[in-house]
């Protein structure tokens, strides 16, 4: 009776060669995490720019959103009482928020315009970069 089996060198080396190419593909796949990852937190404060935005139309006041880098969060105030309505923290994505180009404060009016316009570029460690605008208007775009 003849057997054809593997010898224990054949195995190491097949795992070896799997080990390398693992390896290989390791910084892909933590590229792409942080990737996705720019791309959610960059659609989240979207969504509390344009939430701020609603509660200064439905509340007839201004509502400013106020980023704070130290703690890496963005809070949301109703200005009529001055009380904090949301804050959205960030922070631990490893993620950066340069100055907006009208500074931390972006303010809406009761109209759902913005005081100024002011573009915000997120960065992550990769070096990708993503862009928010908001329109004197108060439109919010990702670019």
């Amino acid at each position: 009776m003849e057997q054809d089996g593997k010898t224990l060198a054949e195995l190491m080396v097949v795992a070896g060669i799997v080990t390398m190419v693992s390896l290989m593909g390791i910084p892909n796949f933590l590229g792409l995490h942080s990737g996705s990852q720019l791309q959610s937190v960059t659609r989240e404060i979207a969504s509390d720019l344009r939430l701020a935005r609603q509660l200064a139309l439905t509340n007839r006041d201004r509502v400013r959103i106020v980023i704070d880098t130290e703690q890496q969060e963005l809070i949301t105030q109703l200005d009529k009482d001055t009380t904090t309505h949301h804050i959205y923290r960030y922070g631990g994505k490893g993620l950066i928020i340069e100055e907006p180009s009208a500074g931390w404060d972006i303010q809406f009016q009761p109209s759902g315009r913005t005081a100024s316009p002011t573009t915000i570029q997120i960065h992550n460690r990769e070096g990708q970069t993503k862009t928010l605008t908001v329109s004197i208007t108060g439109r919010i775009s990702i670019l």
